[in-house]
């Protein structure tokens, strides 16, 4: 028997993989949100959106490139995973990404083939949209200035393209190494922790969603979660599925407060309470 089983849940509530069915629009997340689809819809450019680890950028690029419509984007997410690419590279995966049918080696052909590529979605009456994951990894002038470049791509009543980037903090650092860029940054949004009563609302969400029935958390519990977890989505479902592991092997019913107190303990979050 698993603690699915166990609290009779269809599957795990708390898992850290994304999954669009388990997203909770808190009012900041909501936000968030519509001010980075008027930047695309209005063709302003560039969009950046930041927050501590955790937060939920992954999970807000994720949720936009769902929500805009096909119809009317050509829409892509890429993920820098490290950061010593060079602006070919970055070149060569935005023009795979918008669908640019024969991808050059040289760089001019290239800049030719994706602007052609731009050309032909503008006159399709859509927008092309990129947005970019973990974007605190672009920690290069050369690659900023290809940005500031591809910006400079217009039509009447807007940019040929626009980039949304998601990022750590550190990429405020990011954008001022090319200041011209840095202005060129017409929306920009910061994620926070969630407050109290968000993280209440978020965990018996998911909790729902995933086909709990009952209560099986006390709201003592839920506070205790958002104490140790300060807040921050990630760590609340770390907090929150060793607790109903926990649970399960002591065999208790309803989680307390001081199950998820020696959960926090276990994972070392105690100490980051105090």
């Amino acid at each position: 028997m698993s603690y699915l089983e166990f609290y009779q849940i269809r599957e795990h509530p708390f898992s850290n993989v994304i999954e669009n069915r388990f997203y909770y629009g808190s009012a900041q997340h909501a936000e968030a949100l519509l001010r980075l689809k008027y930047a695309v819809e209005t063709m302003k450019g560039l969009a950046v959106l930041v927050g501590d680890i955790g937060t939920g950028k992954t999970t807000l690029a994720r949720r936009m490139l769902d929500e805009l419509d096909e119809d009317r984007y050509e829409s892509a997410l890429l993920v820098i995973i490290h950061s010593s690419i060079t602006t070919e590279w970055l070149l060569r995966k935005i023009a795979m990404q918008l669908g640019v049918p024969s991808v050059s080696e040289d760089k001019v052909d290239l800049l030719n083939n994706l602007f052609q590529r731009l050309v032909e979605i503008h006159e399709a009456g859509k927008k092309a949209v990129v947005l970019i994951d973990e974007a605190q990894m672009l920690r290069s002038r050369e690659v900023m200035e290809e940005f500031r470049g591809l910006l400079n791509l217009e039509v009447p009543g807007g940019k040929l393209v626009s980039f949304i980037f998601f990022g750590l903090p550190e990429l405020d650092e990011c954008m001022a190494l090319d200041e011209p860029l840095q202005q060129r940054i017409a929306v920009k949004c910061r994620l926070k922790s969630l407050p109290a009563e968000a993280t209440e609302e978020y965990v018996r969400h998911r909790l729902r969603i995933a086909g709990c029935e009952r209560e099986i958390l006390t709201p003592e519990a839920i506070l205790a979660v958002h104490m140790y977890a300060k807040g921050i989505p990630r760590l609340i479902n770390t907090v929150c599925d060793n607790a109903l592991l926990e649970g399960f092997l002591l065999k208790r019913d309803v989680i307390d407060k001081e199950i998820i107190a020696d959960v926090a303990s276990d994972l070392g979050l105690n100490r980051q309470a105090v």
